[in-house]
């Protein structure tokens, strides 16, 4: 069975925004936000059309996500494309 490998990344972030910092910056709307567990960059989802979350796993290799929308707990992992049902944030 595959496992993610990068569990050991993950760290006590706390959200650096209270909505995608680029999109803040542009002025522009969000669909979904995602917290970036090694350095509580905040992101948009890619059903946004900016994919922040996404380009800031590209440019700087973090790679665990998850979501901090209400309700929700799941993480991803993009470096090894697996999702996590239950990823709580790290108090």
């Amino acid at each position: 069975m595959p496992h993610c490998t990068h569990l050991s990344q993950i760290k006590h972030v706390k959200a650096k925004t209270d909505g995608c910092e680029e999109c803040l910056k542009m002025g522009d709307d969000w669909v979904h936000l995602r917290l970036c567990m090694s350095c509580g960059h905040v992101g948009c989802c890619d059903d946004s059309k900016n994919k922040h979350a996404s380009k800031h796993f590209h440019a700087s290799k973090h790679p665990i996500i998850r979501s901090i929308e209400p309700g929700e707990e799941w993480g991803y992992c993009f470096a090894d494309d697996m999702m996590f049902e239950s990823l709580p944030i790290i108090p």
